[in-house]
This record gives structure tokens, C-alpha cells and sequence, in this order.
């Protein structure tokens, strides 16, 4: 079962994470993986898919369908983390930039949504994408284009592309999308665990949604920045290259024109500056690589529960609860009954839904934990063995 966590998403796609920041507990995400040897030669990435021949050239307008959704029946693994490249082989920004400008595409997305009236609306949306492969795969992140009806990729030599969606993952923010074009020039994963603060890296992508390619410079401000957005608790990396709506999904590079970071957000305001952040490339490329052979992030653990969080008293008078809290709609484990406010996991205090992510995060399948409830005027204490989530 899932957990139901009440979210507000607004704004332009790419910009919506502005102002809702704050420090989270350290969170640990998948073993990485990546695509270049350890001699820091490239190597052609193994097919999602093997076609019968390579489609020919086609403009946006004249393709039959969009790609299909699902991925190759055969596992695709994106091979191994290279080592860190060596200082001499490093390139000028000018150089980064020439490698990196065809591998970045701009996003655009329409989404419809019914009025109060019965009516439809189409809302558009803009962010930014990576190819990660010449079949056409590409990395942008997942509220770049959740609930999007379509969903176009433009490529930096003018071409677009309906895209079909492989796979997305509200917890790491990464999507991935599947275009069937010809001559595509993928990006090559670096190593994100080897950055330094203070090193030089490059942001790549759409700001505005109608800047597509635009390169700004910056350095590596931090590493393994814990923050929780719209709900999600996320490890980022941190850079003050200029970041902005549209950005989102876009491209950091290091100064090899490898990619270290697909970029997430930004935190905007009247008085700051300089803060901007991405998912390492290590974390992306193993999410990637289960969203293409798996459609899920395996290895996460599940207490088989559906839950709501109340936190408002406009929520509690509509769930007809008098206290704010964390409550169970539905359960696998008799123990556990609808309407349960849970109080700790583990022990650990729990309020609300970023509180049970955080607790359940030091468990894996197959542990046992105890999890405490608020029942009437009883507090009560289970174990639930913990299985592995599946969507």
C-alpha cells in the first residue's frame, strides 16, 4: 500500500520549490552507478531496447505516435562510477559548454485539468531534460512533468519530439522519458561522491522555460545537503551557479563536461542569492536505472499502511479527528485499525508524514519495528515486519 501525503504543487514547473526548504534528517539513497571507464574513456551505453534498424530522421510533426511507455524486457545497468579524472585532463568553461550543449533539451508540458464548472483547462509547463542514451532516453525530474498530458522535448538543434514516459519517483524527484529521434548525443555520467567543495561546475538548461541552452558558472557549495521539499527528504548537492525556473531537470556538469547533477531547485527570495541544487549522479543513475528495468525504486521498505496527514484543523474537521496528527486509513496488519493516530516509530517521536519517512529510513526489508498508536485514550505498541514497497 502507499502513503497518502497531502501536497500542494503551484507554479512554474521547475520554479515550484521556491521558499519551501528547511534541514531534514540525513537520509540514504541507492548504491551508485554510472557510464564511463576507469581509464576515463567513454563507453556506449547497453540498450534499453535493440530495434530492428534506427529510425530515420523525423520531424516533430510528422511522427506517427509517441514512444511507448514501458522499457525493454532485458535489464539495463548503467555500468560503474568512474574514478575521479585527473586535474590535466580538464577542460575550459568554453569547452564544457561545446560538450554538453547538444546533450540538454528543453521540456515543455500541458496539462488538463476540469473546472468547478465541468469544463477543461490546459495548463503549460516548462523545465529541462538530459539524454542519457542515443535510444532516445532522457533524465528530467518528476514534477517537471507529473499529471502532464504531453509532454514535448525540443533538442538543442531545433527538432521536437513527443516524449512517453518510462518512469517517475516523487521520492528522488527523477523522471525518466523516451524520445525515437536519430543523431542524439548523450551526456556521460561523472562522479558525484568525488566532488570537493569549492570545484568549478557548470548548470545547463531552460530557464524561464524560453531560454533553452543557457550555461551559467559556479562551484560546488556543498555536499550531501540533507533538505526536505514539498515534503520529501532529499540529499543535494549545493552550488551557487545562477539557477532559475525552467532549470529544473537541467544538467551540472563538473569541468570533464561529465554529469555530476541533475538540478532540483532553487530557493528564491527578496534577499538571496547563489543557492541552487541538484540530485548527485550517483543517486540518479541507480533511481534511472529501476525506473527503466523495474518501473520502481527497489529496496525501499513498506509497513504496509495508507495514511493521511492532518495538519490543519480544516483537514481534522473534514476527517472528523480532534487532534492533528499522522493517522491510518487502511492496514495489512490486523494490529493496526483505521483511524490510529501513530505517535513513534522505532521509539522515535512521529507527528507527521516527513516524521515516518525519516523513522522508517533506518530499517530495511525484513526488519522488525515498533510502531506506537494513539487509540481512544489507550497508547498502544505493535511490531510490523517490514516488506518491500512496490507501487
Amino acid at each position: 500500500m502507499i502513503c497518502i501525503l497531502v501536497a500542494g504543487v503551484a507554479g512554474f514547473a521547475g520554479g515550484y520549490l521556491a521558499n519551501r526548504m528547511e534541514p531534514a534528517p540525513a537520509g540514504v539513497d541507492e548504491p551508485p552507478s554510472a557510464i564511463r571507464q576507469p581509464d576515463g574513456t567513454a563507453t556506449a551505453r547497453p540498450p534499453v531496447e535493440a530495434p530492428a534498424e534506427t529510425p530515420a530522421e523525423t520531424p516533430a510533426e510528422e511522427q506517427e505516435s509517441p514512444p511507448k511507455s514501458s522499457a525493454s524486457a532485458s535489464e539495463t545497468v548503467l555500468g560503474s562510477i568512474p574514478p575521479r579524472a585527473p586535474e590535466s585532463t580538464q577542460m575550459t568553461t568554453a569547452d564544457v559548454a561545446a560538450a554538453v550543449r547538444d546533450s540538454v533539451v528543453e521540456i515543455k508540458t500541458e496539462t488538463v485539468t476540469v473546472s468547478g464548472w465541468g469544463g477543461t483547462r490546459i495548463a503549460e509547463g516548462a523545465g529541462s531534460g538530459v539524454i542519457i542514451s542515443v535510444e532516445g532516453i532522457i533524465v528530467t525530474n518528476h514534477h517537471v512533468i507529473s499529471g502532464a498530458a504531453t509532454i514535448t522535448v525540443r533538442l538543442a538543434d531545433g527538432r521536437e519530439f513527443e516524449a512517453g514516459l518510462i518512469g517517475t519517483d516523487p521520492r528522488t524527484d527523477i523522471a525518466v522519458l523516451r524520445i525515437t529521434a536519430s543523431n542524439l548525443v548523450p551526456a556521460v555520467f561523472g562522479n558525484s561522491s568525488a566532488l570537493v567543495v569549492g570545484e568549478s561546475a557548470l548548470a545547463v538548461g531552460n530557464p524561464l522555460g524560453e531560454l533553452g541552452g543557457t550555461v551559467t558558472g559556479g562551484i560546488i557549495s556543498a555536499l550531501d545537503r540533507d533538505m526536505v521539499i514539498d515534503g520529501q527528504i532529499m540529499t543535494l548537492l549545493q552550488t551557487d551557479a545562477a539557477v532559475n525556473p525552467g532549470n529544473s531537470g537541467g544538467g551540472l556538469f563538473n569541468m570533464n563536461a561529465e554529469l555530476i547533477g541533475v538540478v532540483v531547485a532553487k530557493s528564491s527570495g527578496l534577499d538571496i542569492e547563489g543557492l541552487g541544487f541538484a540530485i548527485p549522479s550517483v543517486t540518479a543513475a541507480a533511481v534511472i536505472s529501476d525506473l527503466i528495468n523495474h518501473g520502481f525504486v527497489r529496496g525501499r521498505t513498506d509497513a504496509g499502511l495508507e495514511l493521511v496527514d492532518i495538519q490543519t484543523t480544516q483537514a481534522a474537521r473534514a476527517y472528523r479527528v480532534n487532534q492533528l496528527g499522522l493517522y491510518i486509513l487502511e492496514s495489512v496488519d490486523d494490529q493496526l485499525m483505521r483511524g490510529d493516530r501513530i505517535t513513534a516509530v522505532g521509539g522515535r517521536g512521529v507527528s507527521n508524514q516527513l516524521g515516518y519517512d525519516a523513522a522508517l529510513r533506518h530499517y530495511s526489508i525484513g526488519d522488525i519495528v515498533s510502531i506506537t498508536v494513539a487509540r481512544g485514550t489507550q497508547n498502544l505498541t505493535f511490531e510490523i515486519t517490514l516488506t518491500e514497497w512496490t507501487p
